[in-house]
């Protein structure tokens, strides 16, 4: 039988997008396809709730869906580490549930953080650079959140990261030490660039979204994660490295 599917910010980009994804995936089926003038209760009888709101509103939509017993992929932007510790808790005491964040749905976009972490056992100064369409409302991107917050995880058991003059305003927004620089342009999707300064010698690391399909692959890999699994996932590489059923 076919995992239901909510959408609920359907009418978004990334929701139209999501809601193609599943109908074309024939393990899953849409059954409600939910927008700001929608009642939440129009979820009820899915598996599975796909949030792609705002994060104004994504608190309200994950909440009210874990409380119906729905499993909850989260693709919009603002989990802070904090609101993180609130959503885990919550699924501790209801076991079963189940809730995978996903910052970014790119496959290369989330394979560029793997390869960050494993640069960043060896240079302690690193900045990111991330540039979105002029249209994003949110920053830094939940992408450069995410990447920041698990290069310091890095850092933290060797000597931290190098941040100088830390304190001026035009260093950047500091994310767990590491300054984030956001770029707000037209004629751009996104792209994020991780830069590492050594003795002698800069590397960077580079990720360009040319075009929305490239979310399409990530979306399909995110949903049947969450199906098989409980409690709180974050990051599309759990997937990624997950075992083939």
């Amino acid at each position: 039988m076919p995992t239901r599917v909510a959408v609920i910010g359907a009418t978004g980009r990334l929701g139209s997008q999501v809601a193609q994804v599943v109908s074309a995936m024939p393990d899953m089926t849409l059954v409600a396809s939910l927008d700001s003038r929608s009642d939440l209760q129009e979820m009820l009888g899915a598996d599975i709730a796909v949030d792609v709101t705002l994060p104004s509103v994504s608190k309200t939509v994950v909440e009210f869906a874990l409380s119906q017993g729905i499993k909850v992929l989260v693709g919009t932007s603002g989990w802070s580490a904090d609101r993180l510790k609130e959503l885990e808790k919550a699924l501790e005491k209801s076991p079963g549930s189940a809730a995978f964040v996903v910052p970014n749905f790119s496959l290369g976009s989330t394979l560029q953080t793997m390869v960050a972490k494993t640069i960043a056992e060896h240079f302690e100064s690193i900045e990111i650079v991330e540039t979105h369409h002029a249209s994003k409302v949110d920053s830094p991107s939940g992408t450069a959140v995410r990447t920041a917050e698990e290069i310091a995880e890095v850092r933290r058991e060797r000597e931290g990261v190098i941040a100088p003059h830390s304190n001026q305003s035009a260093r950047g927004d500091q994310i767990q030490g590491i300054p984030v620089h956001s770029l707000r342009l037209n004629g751009v999707l996104a792209q994020q660039d991780v830069v590492f300064g050594g003795t002698g010698e800069t590397l960077t690391v580079s990720h360009t979204t040319h075009a929305r399909d490239a979310y399409s692959a990530g979306i399909a890999l995110a949903l049947r994660f969450l199906h098989q699994s409980s409690g709180l996932t974050v990051g599309l590489e759990h997937a990624v490295n997950a075992p083939s059923s």
